[in-house]
């Protein structure tokens, strides 16, 4: 599995990330296709919950995150 950042960007001062985790990037992009028009809700690193409505957004952004160790 490999770990991917997804931003959504409200405006240029507003954005939620989310961290998620699949087999490659064509399938991180599959799942925010999907995604799109619908509320999603996840929890973040902080422990804090998100309602997300991605209508709302005007950017999203992929890319693959490695973390350090």
């Amino acid at each position: 599995m490999q770990e991917f950042k997804v931003t959504y960007f409200f405006d240029e001062q507003h954005y939620v990330r989310r961290f998620i985790h699949v087999e490659s990037q064509e399938k991180a992009e599959e799942i925010i296709r999907y995604e799109r028009d619908q509320y999603i809700e996840f929890t973040d690193s902080r422990g804090i919950y998100h309602e997300l409505n991605t209508r709302n957004v005007r950017v999203t952004q992929i890319s693959a995150y490695h973390r350090k160790k």
